[in-house]
């Protein structure tokens, strides 16, 4: 009777091994189709950049003669310009928001203060509000203080800085994780409160440090739409993707697409050397501070 029942669970067993690799193929399969798709458009990106033979779109993907050299007349061009400028205000923000949001995270996560939950709260609503509702307005203060045009670029970095604290949520999720316990020990040894934020919690949280990182440099390097607006036209005031999307006017595009694929090609590269090598902290500090606070 015991082989009986031996017999049945290895059975099953067997079944269900067969039904989870039948699954786990049909996704695998599904994410490799949806994969090829998605990389499709990149591909046919960095393709047309090698592409010398015309500078117009055709209606083939794979050049008829490579080379370099829509990629040195970028040189010729105010691209560089335009790359400087968006990479230092990615590098900038990602320090001044890092550290604000940690700090912020921190005092709101260790802190028992009046009025906490209500500016938790308060804050949390306040940045359910699209950023273009507050476009004019800003422009107006911004031009008051001389930061468009030629100097929209200090002007952006104002903006993106200043209410960086209101992305408080997902890293004070992730302090929440972390053991008072060690405050107090840090505390009774003798340690104020900056010590213990910057020698005992940020060693312990490189996941939520870096996710905040690549969040803060991610905004600049992408932001197109308040850039383009502040800027209005200055060539000196314009970071790479305002620069670049004026290649694309009716009478630019065609002398300028294939330079536009390789700048896009250029443009692309820190985000994705970025993501490669820290996707697993990436996804570490999402999973992280998703928890409730």
């Amino acid at each position: 009777m015991s082989d009986v029942k031996v017999q049945k669970a290895m059975k099953q067993h067997m079944g269900l091994t067969a039904s989870r690799r039948i699954s786990n193929t049909a996704i695998y399969i599904v994410l490799t189709v949806m994969s090829v798709i998605w990389l499709i458009p990149f591909i046919c990106i960095v393709l047309q950049s090698f592409r010398v033979e015309s500078t117009w779109q055709v209606g083939y993907v794979i050049p008829r003669q490579w080379g370099w050299n829509n990629y040195v007349n970028l040189a010729n061009t105010d691209f560089w310009r335009w790359y400087t400028n968006t990479f230092v205000l990615a590098i900038l923000t990602a320090i001044l928001q890092t550290v604000i949001v940690l700090c912020m995270s921190y005092t709101l996560s260790r802190f028992r203060f009046k009025m906490r939950k209500p500016l938790m709260k308060f804050m949390l609503v306040l940045g359910l509000f699209p950023g273009m509702m507050t476009m004019i307005i800003l422009y107006r203060v911004l031009a008051d203080l001389g930061l468009t045009q030629k100097n929209s670029i200090p002007g952006l970095l104002l903006v993106y800085v200043a209410s960086s604290g209101m992305g408080y949520y997902v890293s004070k999720g992730f302090f929440d994780t972390i053991s008072k316990s060690l405050d107090e020990a840090a505390r009774v040894d003798g340690a104020n409160r900056f010590k213990v934020l910057v020698k005992i919690i940020l060693p312990l949280s490189k996941p939520i440090v870096i996710y905040t990182v690549l969040t803060a440099f991610m905004g600049p390097w992408g932001d197109f739409v308040f850039a383009r607006y502040i800027s209005m036209g200055t060539s000196a005031g314009k970071n790479v993707a305002v620069g670049m999307y004026d290649w694309l006017s009716q009478d630019q595009i065609g002398k300028n697409y294939t330079m536009f694929c390789a700048g896009g090609v250029l443009v692309a590269l820190p985000v994705t050397i970025l993501f490669l090598f820290l996707q697993r902290y990436y996804v570490e500090g999402i999973t992280g501070g998703a928890v409730k606070g």
